[in-house]
């Protein structure tokens, strides 16, 4: 099956501002927008945070729906609801996420293989508004692993389920 997917932004941090930070502050490492990034399989993204983190993770990418996050501005009335605050690292649009778990997929020369949900934390609440963790429940975008070596960019791809 091939669909049209828009990659509209695409976000890495390089360090942890919450994994870790249980009982204590939030970190500061920010986040940096890219128009495009190197995905390595088995690794990640290179850069990111969770580049290398542990053999076959879970999570070395991280999309999320931009309809999600559209829905989220709304419910939660934020005026200026800064995307990249959800800290995940691909915003979509075209394709329903959930679908893709447990299915390995194309977009354009990078294949991934969805995971599972990214389970929203009780840090949402604090990084994107209160309310955030139990309304991405069930819709806190889709954690990844890399199958292949490639580059990933903003704009309009193919997404091929293989």
């Amino acid at each position: 099956m091939k669909t049209t997917l828009d990659i509209l932004n695409i976000w890495i941090s390089p360090g942890h501002d919450f994994r870790g930070h249980h009982g204590k502050e939030r970190g500061d490492h920010g986040v940096e927008a890219r128009e495009s990034v190197q995905c390595v399989a088995g690794q990640g993204i290179e850069g990111d945070r969770y580049f290398g983190y542990k053999e076959d993770f879970k999570g070395q990418i991280t999309f999320i729906s931009a309809d999600v996050a559209d829905q989220l501005q709304e419910a939660l009335a934020l005026p200026d609801f800064d995307r990249s605050a959800m800290r995940r690292n691909v915003l979509v649009s075209g394709v329903d996420l959930n679908t893709l778990i447990g299915k390995q997929f194309r977009i354009g020369e990078v294949v991934f293989r969805g995971s599972e949900e990214c389970s929203p934390c009780y840090w949402m609440d604090e990084a994107v508004g209160k309310g955030a963790h139990q309304f991405l429940k069930g819709n806190g975008g889709l954690r990844c692993r890399i199958e292949s070596t490639g580059r990933l960019s903003t704009g309009s791809h193919e997404l091929e389920i293989l």
